[in-house]
């Protein structure tokens, strides 16, 4: 076997705080947060003198994982616009399995989440929805029926 598991995706951020109260309202629990510099993770990310905030947070079921880095120094880089549609090059979405989705869409809105296409029904097997959170990070979301 080539890999055991994915341990997690990184989202960098400017907003941390704003952020991890997204994905704890869509139900996942802060693990941990704290500052990251110094010599070794400048040689694994390729980058000097760098100083930031990490956050790290789980699914509730404990195999998944997201983690946040907010940069001091050097400032984060824009990559292109901050609501990219969909079939923009790159990682687009990160993909949710939720037991009550249009409860998940409401709670999210309240941290300004806002719903990027519609919420849709697959057959009689899923209803899905992508939303656009805090500082256009996109997750979709998927209710299983059935």
């Amino acid at each position: 076997m080539t890999i055991r598991r994915m341990d997690n995706v990184l989202i960098v951020v400017d907003d941390l705080d704003a952020v991890i109260a997204f994905f704890v309202e869509l139900g996942m629990e802060l693990e941990g947060r704290m500052p990251v510099e110094g010599r070794w993770v400048e040689r694994v990310i390729g980058i000097d003198d760098v100083r930031q905030d990490v956050a790290t947070l789980r699914t509730p079921d404990g195999h998944g994982r997201i983690e946040l880095a907010m940069f001091h120094t050097p400032k984060a880089v824009g990559a292109g616009p901050k609501d990219a549609p969909a079939n923009t090059l790159g990682i687009r979405r990160v993909m949710f399995a939720v037991d009550d989705i249009e409860d998940v869409v409401a709670r999210l809105r309240a941290h300004g989440a806002e719903l990027v296409g519609e919420l849709a029904q697959y057959e009689d097997n899923y209803r899905l929805c992508y939303v656009r959170g805090p500082e256009g990070i996109v997750v979709g979301l998927a209710e299983q029926l059935n």
